[in-house]
């Protein structure tokens, strides 16, 4: 600010004559033959201004030739003109200088204003360098206009006519058009606030808006400015039109968005066909979009005789590392009244919105989440026009109702490409186990087939081994030595041995490969329990083992249909693990009872016992318990995943209890079969 030794005039002024002085100020500037720079607060609306610049009113004039710097701060305030509009102000406390030093010292605390602005900033400087003592003849040539202008003024009063002819005027009259247009500006925002509650639809919401928007408060252009990065896109439902497939950039506007928060348009060609959305034709402009900052996407316009600024984006001359946007973000309302002066200092711009018939401009933030997604603007074409309260607060309020527009179809747009993904991901990770399921499906035949083959060639062979054993042990003719006779008795209980897990294999590759099929009849459940314990009785009595036979069942219930020999496998099976794994002098005990047309076999013995966490593993192919103590019997691991086969083969389950040092108990349920 300028203190008060740097000035030649100071006094409070009325309103309209510090007006006046301003405007012979700017009829001076155009009598200097150098350019000359003339500015006025109106510069500073595009900043977040300080509270000592809020209540100043200025003309700057500065050349080589001729500067001069009035100063006005408000007095008195008065009553507001009417509902909503800013306060007026009758006086000032005017300050008028030519002297250097202070011109100089205002101009530097201007330029502080605009660090953001490194052009605005350099621009100011460069003004401030040249500054020169007056022209004596142009100082002279002010001073007569001042003076003309204090003589021609008249020093009277205007009193008003106590007694004026004419027709009355209602006194309420103001009041009540303020509160008509208050009511319409209230139904307008309802209604777009019931579309958009309504809607999804977002490119009619936006186009619906803006138009009604722009016919309420008479403009003569309403646009919508969206930054490169913001994810919702604008979208065409013409035929003849395809959305914009933008490279997403941050939502979060870190790529040091420039002065593009001041919505400066660069021309592209624009086809009107494509009014209010994006064209397939306008494909080239995506690059520039998202160097230069962002874009117009939406527009509605008084007339077509009022160019168009559909998808114009900055223009070079406007691309600079600038942070005033940040303003936005913070509730800044950007109000130009006058192009012409407030960017006095930025001739490349204001040239271009000479030529986009911009004259007066109103921009409001499209924000949701903290992100500044766009702007909303209004222009007035070939004129200035003063902004009041009610224009920018229906601005905000349309902004406000915007933003949670785009955030629902930002939302939308999500949860549809998630559901898309989603339902992607099913796809492929289906057809990835359908593949991986045929595949072994196609290994298990394999295998299957291979193993039914390898056991078919080795039984072969293997039958001659135990046959002829057999037959030397029973052989009439000559003596055998006791050492002779026990290779022969190793040889054939070897060959018995390996014949048991030869079937086994072929047994189980055989339900894999599903070729085995029930043979089912009736049949004696008695018999075939004492059939397996009869076979077992020499086994078990020469390893001390105690072999019990527990029959619950009634006479009656004897009879039982399913294929008796797999039955009787599965009682052999479970019997010969139990005794394998039960130390001398212990005892293996079947039971056999039956319950609602269900045989239930329970194999119980005092063997070593399976531990917990290994009783998941019992009934899996080639696995063994590892203890040490097991680790002294031979075995492929398959007798009880072939019991369990062959159990499922039947409709039935097993279940085991287990404790370690105490024993098993192994419990089949095998459901009476359908006879065939």
């Amino acid at each position: 600010m300028l203190s008060s030794p740097d000035l030649s005039f100071s006094r409070t002024l009325p309103i309209v004559v510090f007006n006046q002085l301003g405007e012979l100020l700017e009829q001076m500037a155009q009598r200097v033959e150098s350019a000359a720079l003339v500015l006025t607060e109106a510069v500073l609306v595009r900043i977040c201004r300080p509270v000592e610049w809020q209540r100043q009113r200025f003309t700057l004039v500065v050349s080589e030739q001729f500067s001069a710097l009035l100063v006005g701060n408000f007095e008195e305030e008065q009553e507001s003109r009417g509902a909503g509009e800013q306060g007026i102000y009758s006086a000032f406390n005017a300050q008028l200088t030519f002297n250097l030093e202070a011109i100089a010292s205002f101009i530097y605390q201007l330029r502080d204003l605009f660090k953001c602005d490194s052009y605005t900033h350099q621009n100011l400087e460069r003004y401030r360098q040249i500054i020169r003592p007056n022209d004596a003849t142009l100082q002279s040539q002010f001073s007569l206009l001042l003076l003309e202008y204090l003589l021609t003024q008249p020093n009277q009063e205007i009193i008003a006519d106590p007694n004026p002819i004419g027709p009355a005027v209602y006194i309420c009259q103001p009041v009540e058009d303020a509160l008509k247009k208050q009511i319409s500006q209230e139904r307008l925002l309802n209604q777009v606030t019931t579309q958009i509650r309504k809607s999804l639809d977002l490119p009619v919401i936006m186009a619906t808006a803006i138009t009604q928007v722009r016919e309420f408060l008479e403009l003569d252009r309403l646009v919508i400015y969206k930054f490169a990065g913001s994810q919702v896109k604008a979208q065409q439902y013409d035929s003849d039109t395809i959305p914009l497939n933008e490279t997403a950039l941050p939502t979060d506007m870190e790529l040091s968005v420039r002065e593009s928060a001041e919505i400066y348009f660069s021309i592209h060609d624009n086809n009107d066909k494509y009014s209010s959305f994006i064209s397939a034709n306008n494909q080239p402009l995506l690059g520039d979009c998202q160097k230069n900052g962002g874009y117009i996407v939406y527009e509605a316009r008084a007339t077509d005789a009022i160019t168009s600024v559909l998808n114009y984006t900055e223009k070079n001359c406007f691309i600079r590392t600038s942070q005033c946007w940040e303003k936005y973000r913070q509730g800044f309302t950007l109000a130009v009244d006058d192009v012409e002066k407030t960017y006095a200092l930025e001739e490349c711009l204001l040239n271009f919105l000479r030529e986009c018939q911009v004259r007066a401009k109103l921009a409001a933030p499209i924000m949701f989440e903290d992100k500044l997604w766009g702007l909303l603007i209004a222009h007035q074409c070939d004129r200035p026009h003063q902004w009041n309260n009610s224009e920018k607060n229906l601005l905000v309020a349309i902004a406000e109702q915007l933003a949670i527009a785009i955030h629902q179809a930002e939302l939308m747009q999500t949860l549809t490409q998630e559901k898309q993904t989603l339902e992607q991901r099913v796809i492929e990770r289906t057809m990835a186990l359908r593949d991986a399921l045929l595949a072994a499906e196609a290994a298990g035949r394999i295998k299957s087939e291979f193993l039914a083959t390898i056991t078919h060639e080795l039984l072969t062979p293997l039958t001659y081994v135990i046959g002829m054993s057999s037959t030397l042990l029973r052989w009439p003719l000559g003596e055998l030595s006791q050492r002779q006779r026990d290779y022969l008795q190793t040889i054939h209980d070897s060959g018995e041995h390996l014949l048991e897990m030869i079937n086994d294999i072929l047994d189980l590759s055989q339900i894999e490969a599903g070729k085995i099929a029930l043979n089912i009849s009736e049949f004696s459940l008695v018999n075939v329990a004492e059939n397996a314990m009869k076979s077992l009785r020499k086994k078990a009595t020469s390893e001390q083992i105690n072999l019990i036979l527990d029959l619950q069942i009634n006479p009656r219930c004897d009879r039982f249909i399913g294929d008796a020999k797999r039955v009787e496998q599965i009682l052999w099976n479970l019997l010969t693990n139990a005794i394998k794994f039960t130390p001398k002098s212990g005892s293996v005990t079947l039971r056999l009872w039956v319950e609602d047309n269900t045989a239930i076999f329970q194999v119980e013995d005092t063997g070593i016992g399976i531990p917990k966490e290994q009783l998941p593993l019992l009934f899996e192919k080639f696995q063994q318990i590892d203890t040490s103590y097991r680790r002294r019997y031979a075995g492929t691991g398959l007798g009880l995943a072939l019991t369990k086969q062959l159990i499922e083969l039947h409709r039935g389950r097993i279940e085991v209890e287990s404790t370690v040092s105490i024993g098993s108990i192994f419990t089949v349920w095998i459901p009476t079969q359908a006879k065939r």
